[in-house]
């Protein structure tokens, strides 16, 4: 691979992260860089670390993997928006959690899983890639933390709604691509 389509790959891994990142910064009255820097390397390290178990499963069972990735990012992604868009109607509103952050990781990274698998056919440079979507991921994810903490002052419940629906609109786009546009 590249040095540009490594780039060009880690850049477009990164976008669910940033969208999901927004949703989560809707959420946090007035985070600090810190704060947003700290929501950013979890989601860079799960997106870093995603791709080299899909590579590992790519190696192993590929064809059970891709069969089901869809289906888990969807799941995930679905309960952790529905459970924003809940508490966001809700007259109190439970902060957000470490493990909320780290199932939202999770299910943004899925496709980052998918493509390890496919890395691992064509022998790309796994290690060099998935260094490169962590980095990218950091950044948008902390950048996505701080503007959805500017929309979630402005305009409050609204933006935690929107964040919440995202996520749930994220993981059907994965799973309607995956069934119904393959």
């Amino acid at each position: 691979m590249t040095p540009f389509a490594i780039a060009t790959l880690a850049l477009a891994l990164s976008v669910d992260a940033f969208v999901a990142a927004l949703g989560r910064g809707a959420q946090v009255a007035r985070p600090g860089f810190a704060a947003a820097l700290s929501t950013g390397a979890v989601f860079g390290a799960v997106e870093a670390l995603t791709p080299l178990l899909g590579w590992a499963a790519g190696l192993a069972a590929a064809q059970f993997v891709e069969a089901i990735d869809h289906w888990i990012a969807f799941l995930l992604l679905a309960l952790v928006g529905g459970r924003m868009v809940l508490h966001a109607l809700a007259k109190s509103r439970p902060a957000p959690t470490a493990g909320g952050l780290v199932l939202t990781a999770i299910g943004s990274s899925i496709d980052a899983f998918a493509v390890g698998i496919s890395l691992a056919v064509l022998g790309a440079p796994i290690v060099t890639v998935a260094i490169a979507i962590g980095a990218a991921t950091l950044v948008m994810a902390t950048l996505g933390t701080l503007a959805g903490a500017s929309l979630g002052r402005r305009f409050g419940t609204l933006a935690e709604v929107a964040g919440g629906l995202a996520l749930i609109a994220l993981g059907t786009g994965i799973l309607l691509d995956h069934t119904l546009l393959a």
